[in-house]
């Protein structure tokens, strides 16, 4: 009798033991299986090949549950590839598409070509090992040096063009160029000298006088007469006229003195209180051996056996009207001429022609000169009708001649405090730069010729 409580098997009333066990067995596995889920499989392993015979499925993606129950399968979110640079084709970068797995770029023959030629980066090395610069460093570097041969280049070439202007050729310009080059390391190192009137040397010989070279030998044509009357050693006055609106002859007579004479003595000029006034000019003075038209720094100088030179017409010869040119002005009190006596110096008489004529003077500014605090301002037939071109001096020929000594030794240092003699002594040299500039006037052809 069958028990109404027991359910019976499905698959049939068993017939057979065996069968039904086998039956209920499976029946429990596949109710495992359903409790459990899917059965767990083995993910394939793309590197490794599968076991022969595994034909198991991969796992299916784990999945959501929605709003209906049902269950949605699950995809992870791309993300986005970086883009990578190939060099299949130069200049032109190929992407890489999301949600696949960017590989090693090919490389093409060009590819290796290029890698080859092209340096291979340089890591940090440690201090002390030799590293090869960038490429960009080293053209860097190389672009510099370029920069500075073409600067020294530039500079080389405009020292040739003023030294061919200031009348050397050949063997003089190189050894011209070598003398500034000299002259700027030692301005560095500091390698000179200044005596105790500020006058500078190395300044007045590779600076000053290269500067009023041209002026002397190209515009002006000096003609130099009578320059063995300089004595080759110590002390002696260089008494001269005055003229031309600007003290150009007084620097034309220090180039004269330097370049003409065997011993290239300077010639040490005393100037009135405006040049050491005037910004610039009165330490471009100072330097190349000028110092105050006093007779305490005269009597120092021609004691210490220097050359001195005065123009004791002062700003009356060199703001003179045209139509007076040549014709000396007062020689004010002998004061040079008391400093001569005092340190029993020759003196030295000096005539110049040519300088009248640079700037002719046809009249004066007053007005403009008292605002100024000049002497004078000079109206000329280029200034101030052409501004600042008026201001070049006209190509005048000029001569400049030194007579013979005045001996005043022999007078004694006593003699400077004599009124007479000073006088006497002081005509003297004022007539003999008179006469000899009337002389030199007749031998002259022509003003600018």
């Amino acid at each position: 009798m069958v028990d109404p409580k027991v359910v019976p098997p499905r698959g049939g009333s068993g017939g057979s033991n065996g069968v039904g066990r086998r039956s209920g067995m499976g029946m429990l596995s596949a109710g495992a299986d359903r409790a459990s889920g899917e059965r767990a499989k083995r993910p394939r392993n793309p590197l490794l090949s599968d076991r022969p015979g595994d034909e198991t499925a991969p796992r299916p993606a784990l999945g959501s549950v929605n709003g209906n129950g049902a269950i949605r399968a699950h995809r992870p979110r791309p993300v986005p590839a970086s883009r990578s640079v190939s060099t299949d084709k130069v200049g032109s970068p190929s992407d890489v598409r999301p949600g696949k797995r960017a590989g090693r770029p090919k490389r093409s023959a060009f590819d290796a070509r290029t890698l080859a030629s092209t340096p291979a980066k340089v890591s940090t090395a440690p201090t002390g090992s030799s590293v090869a610069p960038p490429p960009t460093a080293r053209a860097t570097t190389s672009a510099a040096s370029s920069g500075v041969e073409d600067l020294v280049t530039l500079a080389i070439a405009t020292l040739r063009g003023a030294a061919e202007a200031s009348g050397l050729l050949g063997e003089d310009i190189e050894r011209q160029i070598a003398d500034i080059l000299a002259f700027l390391r030692r301005r560095l190192t500091g390698d000179y000298t200044v005596d105790d009137f500020g006058f500078d040397e190395d300044f007045t010989e590779n600076i000053y006088l290269p500067l009023l070279r041209p002026l002397y030998t190209s515009w002006f044509r000096v003609e130099v007469r009578g320059i063995e009357n300089i004595p080759s050693s110590g002390g002696a006055l260089v008494v001269s006229n005055h003229s031309g609106g600007v003290a150009l002859d007084a620097l034309m007579a220090q180039v004269a003195v330097h370049d003409e004479h065997p011993a290239h003595r300077h010639l040490r000029m005393l100037a009135a209180d405006l040049v050491f006034q005037t910004p610039i000019i009165g330490e471009v003075a100072r330097k190349s051996g000028s110092t105050l038209a006093a007779n305490p720094d005269a009597e120092r100088l021609l004691a210490a056996g220097e050359l001195a030179g005065v123009w004791p017409e002062g700003f009356k010869g060199i703001g003179k009207p045209f139509s007076e040119r040549y014709k000396l002005q007062r020689f004010g009190r002998g004061g040079f001429v008391s400093a001569a006596l005092r340190t029993g110096v020759p003196i030295v008489p000096c005539s110049i022609v040519g300088a009248e004529e640079i700037y002719p003077m046809l009249g004066n500014l007053k007005t403009v000169a008292r605002l100024f605090g000049a002497p004078y301002v000079p109206i000329t037939p280029t200034f101030p009708l052409l501004g600042v071109l008026g201001l070049i001096p006209l190509p005048s020929k000029w001569i400049i001649e030194f007579g013979a000594p005045v001996d005043t030794a022999a007078l004694g240092p006593q003699a400077a405090d004599d009124p007479m003699v000073v006088f006497d002594l002081t005509d003297q040299i004022r007539e003999t730069i008179q006469q000899t500039l009337y002389a030199l006037l007749m031998q002259r052809r022509s003003v600018f010729f």
